[in-house]
């Protein structure tokens, strides 16, 4: 295959992740081993040294950052070296006395700038004319080539997936990131013909426009779908109808999967999901119906009784509620809200299954962890943290703070950095329960998150965080309609996962072809 027939199937595999990136790195490679051009002369191979006059880094002025000027000589940072290009922004100046202690790498026109500590190790381009007299600090390396070879060409090499790819490797087990000046000079360059340079360069430079235009016209694709997504999006929040989801659903529209859920959540605890019926139960006697039984299992000591709660005032209320609905404190609708344990447990082969914050996730506690506390601590944890089938558990501490799942298990277990949170399930179920936290994740921790090392959301937060609830049979209905559209969601999300995966392979295989690796 030729690699203007390989440009011209762009589209076939324009969904790959990096498309552009990686044709980019493909012009790059086939410049570099001198199969671009579809002839190869016989190259000399030798040491970078044996090509350069200069090779050599520069120093930071006494005084850091705050030894920088806004105007004189200037002095050029790793952040100014781009692959694409010479970068101006973040450009500081040197006085004429500080330049002068620097004046062993004095910039040239056409210098090549390699990138040769920290993160952004090996990137390299051109120093342009503007920058003719200015200086390095000791992060850039400044390689000045011999007539013989083109500074042009040696940065094509050194940006090639090959030198990358070796940059990388021998910082391997480094303490810093960093090529030493030994190094660079020991490169082995490939040196073809000055004229057969001079054709290399120019075909990447045509390609390399090439890949511009591609990327251009993909991120305005992208802009425009985002467009209609949003689009979309209030459309159907405004219209939450079966008539409005081929919109929601639109291939065209490339609505990212996660937007889709957490705005089907949204609209299924704002009532927009599916219509009220005037007949449904209103829930103010749902939950006095709830209270009683609560207050009647209190007395049994079958439940603890709950902090004292204050009534919701009218200013606490986000939103008004569709006519039936009502705000409640999740103290007072819950029938046992306790904590888990916050000490690392003691593991052991065999005995309770434990489950910790990490198992918890988008909805779904994983059981296979394979971890167990002993049948003592167990016990020990057991009466503080009561748990029971049709639960929810919401994580309470760290990194994974505010995700929720319900307990599908009839198993003993403990917790760890989780709340356990029990209902009636005749008034108020689960499921619907575990969407009003999963909607109101992002608000829940913004009010109740604490600062500092680790986020903590605590039990008497929890008691009084207010909630929307519908009538149970309303509730009913929410909780079909939203696993309904979560099903076409998740078939959605396996579609693009398979078309990517497919336009990847495509991809490969493309390169392999080109590149004679197959």
């Amino acid at each position: 295959m030729k690699l203007e027939m390989f440009f011209e199937k762009f589209e076939l595999f324009a969904e790959a992740p990096d498309a552009v990136g990686k044709m980019r790195e493909l012009v790059l490679d086939l410049a570099a081993t001198g199969r671009l051009l579809g002839e190869k002369s016989e190259w000399e191979v030798g040491s970078l040294k044996s090509f350069a006059t200069k090779i050599g880094s520069g120093a930071t002025p006494a005084g850091g950052r705050q030894s920088y000027f806004s105007e004189g000589i200037p002095l050029i940072r790793s952040m100014n070296v781009h692959y694409h290009g010479f970068v101006k922004a973040g450009l500081v100046f040197l006085s004429a006395a500080q330049a002068k202690a620097l004046s062993n790498v004095i910039v040239q026109v056409d210098d090549v700038l390699l990138n040769i500590t920290g993160a952004s190790i090996g990137r390299v381009t051109i120093a342009p004319s503007e920058m003719s007299g200015a200086r390095v600090n000791q992060h850039v390396a400044i390689i000045r080539t011999k007539p013989d070879l083109s500074p042009r060409f040696l940065t094509v090499f050194l940006a090639s997936p090959t030198v990358q790819l070796m940059i990388d490797t021998v910082q391997v087990g480094a303490t810093r990131q960093a090529l030493t000046k030994g190094m660079i000079e020991q490169f082995k360059i490939p040196l073809p013909p000055l004229a057969e340079q001079k054709r290399i360069v120019a075909k990447v430079d045509e390609l390399m426009a090439l890949c511009d235009r591609l990327e251009a016209q993909q991120q305005e694709r992208e802009t425009r779908h985002a467009v209609l997504a949003r689009a979309s999006l209030a459309r159907f929040a405004a219209a939450p109808t079966q008539a409005n989801l081929p919109f929601l659903f639109h291939p065209s529209y490339n609505i990212p999967p996660a937007d889709l859920r957490k705005s089907i959540l949204t609209l299924a605890v704002q009532g927009k999901l599916v219509p009220q019926a005037p007949n449904d139960e209103p829930v103010a006697k749902l939950l006095q119906r709830n209270n009683e039984n609560k207050r009647r299992l209190i007395a049994d000591k079958k439940i603890k009784k709950s902090s004292l709660l204050t009534t919701i005032e009218p200013g606490e209320k986000p939103r008004p509620v569709p006519v039936g609905w009502e705000w409640a404190r999740l103290g007072e609708i819950c029938y046992r809200l306790s904590d888990g344990f916050h000490h690392s447990a003691i593991k052991h082969p065999h005995g309770v299954k434990y489950i910790s914050a990490t198992h918890i996730n988008e909805g779904h506690i994983n059981w296979d962890s394979g971890l167990f506390v002993s049948e003592k601590d167990y016990d020990d944890l057991y009466f503080k943290a009561q748990q029971g089938y049709g639960d929810v558990l919401i994580v309470n501490r760290g990194a994974g703070c505010g995700d929720a799942a319900i307990v599908d298990t009839k198993l003993r277990f403990c917790f760890q950095n989780a709340a356990i949170i029990g209902f009636d399930t005749d008034h108020i179920l689960s499921e619907f329960m575990l969407l009003i936290l999963r909607a109101s994740k992002d608000q829940f921790l913004e009010q109740f998150m604490r600062g500092g090392a680790q986020p903590m959301i605590s039990n008497n937060l929890l008691n009084t965080h207010i909630l929307p609830i519908p009538p149970v049979a309303e509730q009913r209905r929410i909780v079909a309609k939203v696993y309904q559209l979560m099903a076409m969601v998740d078939e959605l999300e396996a579609q693009l996962i398979t078309s990517r995966a497919a336009a990847a392979n495509l991809l490969d295989a493309l390169v392999a072809e080109l590149t004679g690796t197959t």
